[in-house]
């Protein structure tokens, strides 16, 4: 698709100012606070006990694409809850992420079907659901580890109620 406007549009000092304020801006917010919140409890039962969370919840395709870009923190007790809408298989990817993660793939009925641990920050290489998902939780990097989460642990969260 092209854009075409009765005149062109002048460079001015003004514009160009707007411009580089937007393209720094999520480099200068600090630990991506312009993107948190609200949050949602999320809790994990594992064989080695409850496990509960505060997650953001993206969902639609402009928060899916965002997720934990640009974030260069995040607390223990939080995480990314991302709803594909319907079951399917996914990919996700560390593009412009700068924080290892724990990515858990969750089937439709809230069972953990697969654990992606220590994600590599920055990598464009696509990291496969494996089989199909509703969702996918993103935690900090070694977090199943030392929680001691598995596949077959069940995600409680209305994501997946009633399926």
């Amino acid at each position: 698709m092209s854009l075409r406007f009765a005149r062109p549009l002048a460079a001015s000092p003004r514009r160009l100012l707007a411009a580089l304020v937007l393209l720094l801006l999520p480099a200068l917010a600090p630990s991506g606070a312009l993107a948190d919140g609200p949050f949602e409890p999320l809790t994990i039962a594992s064989r080695s006990g409850r496990h509960t969370f505060q997650v953001e919840v993206m969902r639609d395709d402009a928060g899916r694409a965002q997720g934990l870009m640009f974030r260069r923190t995040m607390a223990p007790d939080r995480g990314m809850l991302f709803d594909f809408e319907r079951t399917a298989p996914v990919a996700m990817w560390m593009k412009n992420t700068y924080l290892p993660l724990d990515m858990l793939f969750i089937r439709a009925d809230g069972t953990v079907a697969r654990i992606a641990t220590d994600t590599e920050p920055l990598s464009t290489r696509t990291i496969p659901s494996g089989e199909p998902v509703l969702g996918v939780l993103e935690l900090n990097a070694g977090t199943a580890a030392r929680l001691g989460l598995h596949p077959g642990d069940r995600v409680e969260h209305p994501l997946f109620r009633g399926r």
